[in-house]
């Protein structure tokens, strides 16, 4: 027989999700909201910031690295403390001794110098006296067979000796626009520098007060996120809760529907047994009757025919199933009276809609507790409020400001004299430049014409001509070497001892930090030149510490004194803003005692079937009843034989009454008998629908109304769980946009608002302006200028040399009377082979 549909499968899932709903993490409840977003907050202007300088790597740096070491080796003394000490405090106690012994390698560069500067221009004079007097540069006097081989060596020298000249030049070129070109940004930055430092400290307060209204952003989004969140956390209650809930009102429909069908086949059992019984009564007098008739007819003499197996079917012609033995299910109906009163079906409608709108409800019932959340939110962090009024820099800052000011004020005199000074450099730069571009051209020149000259063997004329022309411009590029030899030694000289100088004394102790170690060592420098003091420093912060720190980026009250210790973290502290926010989401609340999952007449329904005793129903009596035939003979066999004897009989009168017999038998089986096995189906249909599920029912109304029961009894404790760990989750989300601000905050004042960084990349730039950009291209001009200088020597000499050769040659003539020298041309000459 078919069983209750649907029934046992909710029955088990409803057990298995209330264990599940009931293990429900805070981590799940938390994917419903969602992660924080990130805030984007804007910066604040900051213009006193300075771009960091590097000087680009290019091709000069090998020639950058090869002065420095040159320095080194002529300046092997380490930094001179007490001498620069002496110097600053008291000049006038200075030794002179002291001064050159330092300086020995400068000493000794400057008497090579000196006797450069003596040596060359005499040289020259003495040179141009004797050349007047043709006692020198003339020309060859013999021809001799190694005299293509010594001019060949000297042109060869002196074409090296001018590529030499020609690349120094190119670099001194080079080097000469490079310094000039990196002075007058390197001048404009120092007052740029000092302007942005002096808003180092004075520009903070309004810089902190720009930040502290950014606190605007966390708080708007959270508002937006109140707006919702009623909706979000029923949401995040009806999901949790659907698969239990759902799966409780699946498990009443089914057992409201197994009770409906249980019921109707109670009753019409109940029915069939009563109307069996009745018909019972009816039929058990009729069968007798035509059994007594027929056993009458059957035993009269005349009874032809087999009447004696009609007999035996006659005395079998009795009832057999007795339904007066059957015990009455007139109390379990009673029991049952009325039910079901509740309409399964609408009850679950109605619970399926009033737990859908659970975000609804939700959204009501929280509303006024969102209100005050939205009030909390919109108020102002205390700390916030003063973190500009507290930063407290203003006194320093006036002074910081000032002496700022003022070492710009003075100092753009002196910038003003060094842009000056350096164009008057770059212009004598040029010219001197020039000069040993003119040197240069004349030996190219001198030794194109007269290579020229001697390649030349068909025109005799045209080769004394080129040849001479070739001497001259050699002699005209002796004649500017010793001329221009003075200034340049001196430029040289003059641009060596500052460069060499800023590099050695200056740059290579910046670089070492023995600059910073003379500056921290007090008594070193005069009391007006304290930096420390100058730049407000703390007591215990030496200036290479306070350069490291702020390298670091540490923040200004750390380093600077600023008349009171400046917490951020005090200002920071919203503590008292989070804990009020945290109050007002964990007093949020719901109520679900309307979620009334079985109605008080679908409970007394449950309760009637279980208490009623479908248990006891004895249904082995209707089965034995219901197995055995109606009658125990076969009455249309018997009516059939009977028929067949009423027309074997020679006594018409007993046929007759045979046939009358037979034909009351079929009318007895047409109106009484069929009717009552048609009951008896029906009273084993619904016996066998009773039968099956009468047990199991009733063991699920028990477990369905403890669960229900259960269920109805945890809800309010599963969403009040549900709705702390959604409150947590959400409230950890919202502060994390106010943890995105104090992060923010953070950064933003110790690394770019209230940072000393500006100081030490004022250092920095200053190392690389003064020793990267104007030192390094300063020191390789005159390098390059002096190696053009000293080359000049041995141009002047292999000039001199050369020209001789290219002028035509004396030939001395013997005879036999006298020797008579003669000056003749020759017609042809060897071919110089180079």
């Amino acid at each position: 027989m078919p069983r209750a549909p649907g029934l046992t499968a909710p029955l088990l899932g409803l057990g298995l999700g209330l264990v599940l709903s009931l293990s429900g993490t805070a981590a799940a409840d938390c994917e419903f909201l969602g992660q924080a977003e990130r805030l984007t907050f804007t910066p604040v202007a900051r213009t006193r910031w300075l771009a960091p300088r590097v000087r680009a790597p290019g091709t000069l740096d090998h020639l950058y690295g090869t002065v420095r070491r040159f320095l080194s080796a002529v300046q092997l003394n380490p930094f001179p403390s007490e001498l620069v000490k002496t110097l600053l405090n008291d000049p006038s106690s200075v030794k002179v001794d002291e001064v050159v012994r330092y300086q020995a390698g400068y000493v000794v560069c400057a008497v090579i110098a000196g006797l450069y500067l003596l040596a060359v221009p005499t040289t020259g004079l003495c040179f141009g006296w004797f050349r007047c007097r043709r006692r020198c540069g003339g020309r060859v006097k013999t021809e001799h067979k190694a005299l293509a081989c010594e001019r060949g060596t000297l042109m060869a020298f002196l074409l090296l000796t001018t590529l030499v000249l020609l690349v120094g030049l190119v670099c001194a070129f080079v080097t000469n626009q490079r310094t000039h070109e990196h002075t007058g940004p390197s001048v404009e930055a120092v007052p740029e520098t000092l302007r942005s430092l002096r808003g180092l400290v004075s520009n903070v307060p309004q810089e902190l007060q720009a930040v502290a209204q950014q606190f605007s952003l966390p708080q708007e989004r959270v508002l937006k996120d109140l707006d919702g969140v009623g909706l979000v956390i029923g949401n995040v209650i009806h999901s949790r809760l659907s698969s239990t809930v759902y799966l409780a009102l699946a498990s009443l429909h089914s057992l409201g529907q197994a009770l409906q069908v249980f019921v109707d086949h109670l009753r019409a059992l109940n029915a069939t047994v009563a109307e069996l019984q009745v018909r019972q009564e009816h039929l058990e007098p009729a069968v007798r009757e035509r059994r007594e008739r027929l056993l009458t007819l059957l035993q009269q003499p005349g009874c032809q025919g087999d009447c004696s197996g009609a007999l035996s079917w006659a005395r079998a012609l009795e009832l057999s199933a007795d339904f007066t033995q059957v015990h009455s299910v007139d109390a379990v109906v009673r029991q049952l009276q009325g039910v079901p009163e509740a309409n399964f079906s609408s009850m679950i409608e109605e619970d399926n809609n009033t737990f859908n709108a659970l975000p609804l409800l939700a959204a009501m019932q929280m509303a006024s507790t969102i209100r005050e959340l939205k009030e909390v939110v919109a108020q102002e962090s205390k700390g916030l409020r003063t973190l500009a009024e507290g930063f407290p820099g203003l006194k320093a800052a006036s002074r910081w400001s000032q002496a700022l000011e003022e070492l710009e004020r003075s100092s753009r005199p002196y910038l003003q004299e060094v842009q000056r000074y350096e164009t008057y450099r770059w212009l004598l730069g040029c010219v001197l430049c020039s000069t040993i571009l003119l040197v240069v051209i004349c030996n190219l020149l001198g030794l194109n014409l007269g290579i020229w000259g001697l390649s030349a063997r068909e025109d005799p004329s045209h080769l004394e001509a080129r040849g001479e022309a070739g001497a001259r411009f050699l002699m005209a590029g002796v004649g500017f070497s010793f001329l221009f030899a003075a200034p340049l030694i001196l430029l040289v000289f003059a641009t060596f001892l500052v460069g060499g100088n800023v590099e050695t004394l200056v740059c290579r102790s910046w670089e070492s930090g023995e600059l910073f170690e003379f500056v921290d060592t007090p008594g070193n420098l005069p009391p007006s030149m304290n930096l420390s003091h100058l730049l407000g420093l703390q007591k215990n912060i030496s200036v290479l510490l306070a350069y490291q720190q702020c390298k670091e980026g540490a923040a200004l009250w750390k380093v600077l004194q600023l008349n009171d210790s400046f917490n951020l973290e005090q200002h920071l502290d919203i503590s008292q803003f989070t804990h009020k926010l945290q109050w007002e989401v964990q007093s949020l609340k719901m109520d679900v005692q309307n979620l009334d999952l079985l109605t008080p007449a679908a409970h007394r329904d449950l309760e009637a079937l279980r208490s009623s005793g479908i248990e006891n129903i004895t249904y082995r009596d209707l089965l034995v009843q219901i197995q055995k035939p109606v009658v125990k003979a076969d009455v249309e066999q018997l009516a059939q034989q009977l028929e067949g004897l009423a027309q074997a009989q020679g006594n018409p009168v007993l046929g007759q009454q045979l046939q009358e017999e037979a034909q009351g038998l079929r009318n007895l089986y047409q109106e009484r008998v069929i009717t009552q096995q048609n009951l008896m189906a029906k009273l084993n249909q619904s016996m066998r629908v009773l039968e099956s599920s009468a047990l199991e029912l009733q063991l699920q109304t028990t477990e369905v109304l403890a669960n229900v029961t259960r269920l109805k009894a945890e809800l309010p404790t599963r969403v009040d769980h549900i709705l702390k760990n959604v409150s947590e989750c959400f409230l950890a989300r919202e502060m994390g946009y106010f943890s995105q601000y104090l992060a923010w905050v953070k950064e933003e004042v110790t690394q770019h608002i209230a940072t000393c960084q500006p100081l030490s990349a004022a250092l920095d730039n200053s190392h690389v302006i003064l020793c990267d950009m104007m030192a390094d291209p300063w020191n390789a001009f005159w390098f390059c200028l002096g190696w053009c200088t000293f080359f000049l020597i041995p141009s002047i000499i292999f000039a001199v040399k050369t020209s001789k050769y290219f002028r035509p040659i004396r030939k001395r003539l013997s005879s036999s009377s006298s020797e008579e020298t003669q000056l003749f041309h020759i017609p042809r000459v060897t071919s110089l082979k180079l």
